[in-house]
């Protein structure tokens, strides 16, 4: 039987979703709907230049053949469940009064007004705006406050304890950071309740995030919180099962784009511990996520781009970040709606899709995507065929291969195995760049390299795409040029964004680590370890906390940038300080804020500040992102 994917639920031919409250009336109908909320994503192909020719090879012409329309099924119906909530963003539902609020900066943080709720139907507070919003003396703020209420959570005060060592701390926090699983909620909230518990990374973001949370699992694991992780992979599969992918996090306005694709990498962490028998269990959450990362395959002509793909001129199909809006983040609408004012020339939606792209990189924002190597307002992620997206494809296409081996589909499992090899061999092809030394992201509008050197050069070693001689010579570069005193550096340019230089995140010191190690290079991934662990405990032990990311230039400093202020807590620094002084134990003497001379008082300081500090849905505790 040939090897078929027909597009999941989420992509029929008709899509409340995005048309969805073109009026309000279709909202309504879908809050009353019990049914699966089917959606589709329209026409959106981009015509672009070619690349340079290249010699297909045969297998992946092969791979190119199965993967054509006659070979694309996907079992829709496979454990499918209905919305429980209108799948629509606040920005849609709410039109003018949501565009009015956020311009208006009545809150600090844009996201705020995302995450309200309302009281009533929202065609009620749209009839009530439009009646009210000419009247003489009215009040935008009152109107909203009248209407609409904050996420009913209770905040967690947590003070640090200086007698406590780091890895103390981070299990302790687990619990800080946990929440339950959401009671049934407003049909128009934008949370996506999940059936299970779960934990956030922290402060601003009080709810699941997807590439964050595999890191997030790693420490759990290490901690020994198996059936938090077994709940994790839950919650993940049920967002699959309902939205035939897993959003960004779990509120409405995510749920155009995805987020790095980790769900692979859960299921793997998963097997480990309970056996095999967890490949087969989650073959269809698995069959639906590579389905949503590869619609429209089958017409994508060479040359083109569509979705998350992209066919170069000789038949390689490799994806790219994509989403499917085309308009200010809900989340960062204000900020976004400035962007397009600084740079009048550029078409606004494109701007706007570019930005909501950077979203789904989870590299928001970068260097790495502006089109000048230098201002927001040149992003231009869409045109990139980036490297880590790829390489987590790889991944993906073998975990699926070996999901459909346990369950004895040999057919299926071949093809996805050539799959693996025909995208790996494209990317030692495509992505490597002879003049870093490295692997990096290949513009197939202007058919070029990037020639940026970024710590993403580590996903292919991660991921044992790279043959021994790249390893050798990537981990030279990382070596010589992103190596720093507090870790691996992002980028080696300083633009006050947050993805790019001085800046260094937990996610990944990890993949480098683990790359490293795969391909024998002990010594530079202990180098990194070590150097970050210390950067992490320097800071606990100053302030009781872990934050989101921190400045490698100054060991134990916490770093800037973004649309943001700095967010501790912090889900996947806490995740990843756990497994890596696992694997490294001896990397520090001691780690208790008591043993440094005023650590305790600092710890004190802290504790009192967040004591004293406002406590809002996205204050979770002082030491929570």
């Amino acid at each position: 039987m040939p090897f078929r994917y027909d597009l999941p639920v989420w992509y029929s031919r008709e899509r409340p979703y995005r048309r969805v409250v073109a009026n309000l009336a279709a909202a309504l109908a879908l809050a009353a709907s019990t049914s699966v909320i089917a959606q589709s994503a329209p026409t959106v192909a981009q015509t672009q230049p070619a690349a340079p020719a290249v010699t297909l090879p045969a297998s992946a012409a092969a791979a190119n053949t199965a993967s054509s329309a006659a070979d694309r099924h996907v079992e829709n119906t496979d454990h499918a469940q209905p919305s429980p909530v209108v799948p629509t963003p606040p920005s849609e539902l709410y039109g003018e009064l949501y565009r009015d609020v956020e311009l208006a900066h009545l809150y600090p943080d844009s996201k705020t007004f995302a995450d309200m709720s309302p009281g009533e139907p929202p065609a009620q507070v749209i009839a009530d705006y439009d009646s009210q919003r000419a009247q003489p003396r009215f009040d935008l703020k009152q109107f909203v406050e009248q209407r609409f209420t904050l996420p009913p959570r209770a905040p967690k005060r947590y003070a640090s304890d200086p007698d406590e060592s780091v890895t103390a701390h981070i299990d302790t926090l687990w619990n800080v950071l946990r929440r339950e699983p959401d009671a049934s909620a407003s049909p128009y909230s934008s949370l996506l309740p999940l059936p299970s518990p779960y934990i956030v990374p922290g402060d601003r973001f009080d709810e699941i995030y997807y590439w964050d949370s595999y890191f997030i699992l790693l420490g759990l694991d290490a901690s020994g919180q198996h059936a938090l992780v077994d709940d994790e992979l839950n919650n993940f599969s049920t967002l699959i099962d309902r939205y035939g992918h897993i959003p960004n996090g779990n509120r409405t306005y995510y749920l155009s784009r995805s987020q790095p694709p980790f769900f692979a990498q859960m299921v793997q962490l998963v097997a480990r511990k309970e056996g095999d028998q967890v490949y087969a269990r989650y073959l269809p959450e698995l069959r639906r996520e590579y389905a949503y990362w590869m619609a429209g395959s089958d017409h994508l002509a060479p040359g083109n781009a569509a979705h998350h793909l992209v066919r170069l001129a000789d038949g390689t199909l490799l994806n790219r970040y994509w989403d499917e809006r085309a308009a200010p983040r809900d989340e960062s609408y204000r900020e976004d709606v400035m962007t397009a004012q600084r740079i009048p020339q550029r078409d606004a939606r494109d701007l706007w899709r570019n930005l909501r792209a950077g979203g789904e990189t989870g590299w928001d924002f970068s260097s790495r995507w502006f089109a000048d190597g230098r201002t927001l307002a040149t992003i231009d992620v869409t045109s990139l065929v980036p490297v880590d997206l790829n390489c987590l494809m790889v991944d993906l296409e073998r975990t699926l291969a070996k999901a459909y081996r346990v369950t004895g589909d040999a057919g299926h499992a071949e093809n996805l195995e050539l799959r693996a090899r025909v995208r790996a061999d494209a990317i030692r092809r495509v992505l490597w760049d002879p003049q870093l030394h490295a692997f990096g992201d290949y513009d197939f509008v202007h058919r070029t390299l990037t020639h940026r050197l970024t710590a993403a050069t580590v996903y292919p070693l991660y991921a044992g795409v790279a043959t021994r001689n790249d390893a050798r010579e990537v981990a030279q570069t990382i070596r010589r040029d992103l190596l720093r005193p507090g870790g691996l550096a992002t980028t080696r340019t300083n633009t006050g964004q947050q993805w790019d230089e001085p800046n260094g995140w937990a996610p990944l010191q990890y993949l480098a680590v683990i790359g490293l190690r795969r391909y024998s290079e002990p010594e530079l991934a202990r180098d990194i370890a070590t150097r970050w662990i210390r950067t992490d405990v320097a800071y606990y032990q100053r302030t009781g906390k872990l934050v989101e990311k921190y400045d490698v230039d100054a060991s134990g400093k916490s770093a800037g940038g973004g649309e943001y202020p700095l967010q501790d807590g912090f889900g996947w620094t806490n995740g990843v300080l756990r497994v890596l002084m696992q694997l490294y134990p001896d990397a520090v003497s001691s780690t208790k804020p008591a043993d440094l001379p005023g650590g305790a008082v600092g710890v004190s300081d802290a504790a009192a500040s967040a004591a004293a500090a406002p406590q809002t849905s996205h204050s979770t505790s002082p030491a929570g992102h």
